[in-house]
C-alpha cells in the first residue's frame, strides 16, 4: 500500500516536473479519497457488523456460559473445600483447570473465527468502494483519483460523494 502511494507521487511529480501539458482544453481531473473513512462510514459495513455479530453471538454466548460455570464451580470449590474430602477436592480442582483450558482453546478459536470472517466482509466492503470510486471516475470524467493526502480542498475531496453513493446503492 505505501510502495503504490510513494509510486503515484512519483508519478505525479515527474509530471509536473516533465511539462505534463496542461492547457485549457486538456486540463487533468484529479480527484482524492480517504478510503479509510469510506470503510468506516459505509452503511454496508455497519450492516456487515450487525451481520456478524448476529453470526456468533452463539458462540459467544457459549463462551460466557462457558466462563460462568468456571467461576460457579471455583467458587463452590472454596466454599466447601474444608468439608470435602481431599480426593474429592483435587478431582474438582482437575476439572475447573481442565475448562479452563478448554475456555482458553475455545475463545482463541472463536476469535481466529471472527476475525477470518470480519476480513471476509472487509474484502467485500473495499471491493464495493472501488467500484463506486471507478464509476464516479468514468461518469465525471476524472483522470486520476488518489487515496488519501496531506491536505485535500473540498473542490477534490471525493470522499463524500462516494458515501452518498455507497448509501443510495
Amino acid at each position: 500500500m505505501a510502495a503504490s502511494k510513494i509510486g503515484i507521487s512519483l508519478i505525479l511529480i515527474l509530471a509536473v516536473t516533465l511539462g505534463w501539458p496542461v492547457s485549457a482544453a486538456e486540463a487533468t481531473k484529479i480527484g482524492i479519497v480517504n478510503p479509510g473513512q469510506l470503510l468506516e462510514r459505509a452503511p454496508q459495513n455497519i450492516a456487515s457488523l450487525k451481520l456478524l455479530e448476529e453470526e456468533f453471538r452463539p458462540r459467544h454466548q457459549a463462551l460466557v456460559g462457558l466462563r460462568d460455570r468456571i467461576i460457579q464451580l471455583d467458587a463452590d470449590l472454596e466454599k466447601n473445600v474444608l468439608v470435602l474430602q481431599v480426593t474429592e477436592a483435587e478431582a474438582r480442582r482437575r476439572e475447573i483447570e481442565t475448562l479452563k483450558r478448554r475456555l482458553k482453546r475455545e475463545q482463541t478459536e472463536y476469535r481466529e473465527d471472527y476475525n477470518l470472517r470480519r476480513n471476509e466482509e472487509l474484502a467485500k466492503l473495499q471491493t464495493l468502494v472501488r467500484e463506486t470510486i471507478f464509476q464516479i471516475a468514468k461518469e465525471e470524467g476524472f483522470d486520476l483519483i488518489l487515496e488519501q493526502a496531506v491536505y485535500v480542498s473540498d473542490r477534490i475531496n471525493l470522499t463524500q460523494k462516494v458515501l452518498d453513493r455507497l448509501t443510495s446503492n
